[in-house]
């Protein structure tokens, strides 16, 4: 009997030193700090988060911005430090902009934790702390911020509540140009549609650098002359030659026989040698290589002082004379109905007392039409000199049917 209750006696202690030793009372206690440790890093990188997210103008979303009632926002102050609107009013920003966000009070027992989190894991966060009586707590060796009295009053601040404060710079108003809307211009070839003076319009390429296909300008010869860096490597037994100014491989050696005044070239669709006509047997037809007042050279876009029949308005169109090669604006009677040479309907400007004409700028350039010829062209008040069709109104009159010639001349009776 003895020898049981020693036994019953032993089991006893055993389970009493397993149950209270200070072995299981450390590692129960290194868990719960662990866990509260865990727990204030979650809220703290939670709020850090939802922070980062709205200085960057995007959107952090997790379950931890409910659970810690985590909320971010911005706030602005004036000179006077009172709430104002966080945007710029007539060109005058608000004197101080914070974004703010907070969390839900903590426990007075965690503030030792959160502030030790603070200080190792963001030690350069700036204000980043514990709501304290109207001050920040940050972790380490941050001295407390103290905190506008207006922005407490607006966020409703409370002891304990975790608050991240940024100040940013309201960024200043995009100013922003549009063009005015025109009607799209089809320019004619060898000319390209520059936005000159407000307006879109049609002038001559730049022939002092424009070379067409696998040319270059010698600026010695003052010509086009072959670009050797687009000279293609040929295949075995071919050799490069230029075709209509293109790089084209050719077998010097064909095998087809052409008659007089043709060549053979390959195919490269067939890979077969044709006969086609001998480029330079065949004699130019253009008389004027060179058209005087017909280009503007320079820069595309640049400002130039050119005579004012080089260049052309929407509403008129380029000759050149064969003779002289000198080429002159004259009005484009297809472009009637175009809204940017003549605003309303020109089918309204009909009938006894009304009628078409061009705005003429000078008798000299009227002297290039020939369709007015032996007719005079009115220079007065009352028409127009804009270089566009305009419609003319005879209040008490009507139109002279043996003096105008529409749609370039109208003259009242």
């Amino acid at each position: 009997m003895n020898i049981f209750m020693m036994i019953l006696v032993a089991v006893f202690m055993v389970g009493f030193y397993l149950i209270s030793s200070p072995s299981q009372r450390v590692i129960t206690q290194e868990t719960e700090y662990a866990v509260n440790r865990a727990d204030m890093r979650s809220i703290a990188q939670c709020a850090s988060a939802v922070h980062n997210a709205k200085i960057r103008g995007t959107v952090f979303n997790d379950i931890c911005i409910e659970q810690n009632s985590v909320t971010s926002q911005y706030v602005c102050l004036n000179s006077s430090n009172r709430i104002t609107e966080c945007e710029v009013t007539r060109n005058k920003k608000p004197a101080y902009s914070y974004i703010i966000t907070t969390t839900a009070a903590l426990d007075a027992t965690n503030y030792n934790s959160m502030l030790e989190i603070l200080e190792s894991d963001f030690p350069d966060a700036g204000t980043f702390g514990i709501y304290l009586d109207g001050k920040i707590m940050a972790g380490g060796a941050y001295s407390a911020r103290s905190v506008p009295g207006a922005i407490i009053d607006e966020l409703g601040l409370a002891n304990g509540q975790l608050v991240y404060l940024t100040q940013y710079e309201i960024p200043d108003a995009d100013t922003t140009f549009s063009a005015a809307v025109q009607a799209d211009v089809i320019c004619p070839i060898g000319t390209i549609k520059t936005y000159r003076f407000g307006r879109w319009q049609c002038i001559g390429y730049n022939t002092k650098t424009d070379c067409g296909g696998d040319m270059i300008w010698d600026s010695e010869l003052l010509e086009c002359v072959a670009d050797e860096s687009k000279k293609p490597l040929c295949a075995e037994q071919q050799t490069a030659v230029l075709v209509d100014s293109v790089w084209e491989c050719v077998n010097p050696f064909p095998e087809k026989s052409c008659p007089a005044n043709m060549i053979a070239r390959l195919n490269y669709t067939t890979l077969e040698w044709e006969c086609v006509a001998d480029p330079n047997a065949t004699s130019s037809v253009k008389k004027c290589q060179n058209v005087i007042q017909g280009a503007v050279f320079g820069a595309i876009g640049t400002t130039l002082r050119v005579p004012a029949a080089s260049s052309c308005t929407d509403c008129e169109v380029m000759i050149t004379d064969p003779e002289t090669c000198v080429s002159a604006c004259i009005p484009d009677p297809t472009k009637i109905n175009d809204s940017a040479c003549y605003p309303g309907d020109a089918g309204e400007c009909t009938g006894a007392d009304r009628g078409i004409y061009f705005g003429f700028p000078s008798r000299a350039y009227a002297a290039n039409i020939s369709a007015i010829d032996g007719h005079t062209v009115p220079i007065d008040t009352a028409h127009s000199q804009n270089r566009m069709f305009n419609c003319l109104e005879c209040v008490n009159g009507e139109i002279d049917s043996e003096r105008s010639v529409p749609p370039y001349i109208a003259i009242c009776k």
